[in-house]
């Protein structure tokens, strides 16, 4: 069973995603916060697997409880009602695992629960278009070779190393050592950075 706290300060939009994840027999909510202080007591107390966090809460909003989070052992996902990519931004470097526009919510929700339970990362398909949008196209990719860029393009969908390794018919340590040199080369620092990257330059991966 999968085990959900809830964090959003509108208690109908709340009861909205309760409601959604009732419908499947493999998930349920053990707790609901209004604001972002609540739901760190809450998910330090009930220690659920996943948590959906409003960004835009009182006390602590969704990026604030997500540090607080740090050393618990939840794979949050955040919700936001802003397509912005510095909430995005912000929100991978704190080690979300999820991101999702609230006006696609409803329908992505239970998908997101499931990919990020299995250790995947997942962010609305809206939002990813609006990155590929304000991404600019590179001079950097240029820098890769032909194998790293069919693992930048596998990252860009959400592919994990092992998945990546299957697909491209390559060891977990080849994928690994391509991920780890187009780090160095293009010079991506820090936790979740080469998949941003990768998010930003999907458009320009479709055809590697």
């Amino acid at each position: 069973m999968i085990r959900i706290v809830i964090a959003d300060d509108h208690p109908i939009v709340r009861r909205g995603f309760v409601n959604v994840i009732a419908d499947n027999s493999d998930m349920v909510v053990v707790g609901e916060a209004s604001d972002g202080a609540q739901a760190v007591e809450l998910i330090h107390e009930l220690k659920p697997e996943i948590a959906v966090l409003d960004v835009s809460m009182p006390h602590f909003n969704g990026i604030e409880a997500l540090r607080h989070l740090q050393g618990d052992n939840v794979r949050v996902i955040m919700l936001t009602m802003y397509d912005d990519d510095a909430f995005f931004k912000e929100a991978m470097n704190q080690g979300a695992w999820g991101y999702l526009l609230k006006e696609c919510a409803v329908d992505e929700l239970v998908r997101c629960i499931r990919q990020v339970v299995k250790g995947k990362r997942f962010v609305s398909p809206s939002l990813t278009d609006l990155l590929v949008r304000n991404g600019r196209k590179s001079n950097e990719l240029n820098l890769l070779t032909q194998s790293e860029l069919k693992v930048l393009r596998l990252i860009s969908e959400n592919y994990t190393s092992r998945e990546i390794a299957d697909e491209l018919d390559l060891s977990l340590r080849t994928v690994q050592n391509h991920r780890a040199n187009m780090c160095r080369k293009l010079e991506i620092r820090g936790y979740n950075k080469l998949l941003e990257y990768a998010l930003f330059h999907r458009s320009d991966l479709v055809d590697v």
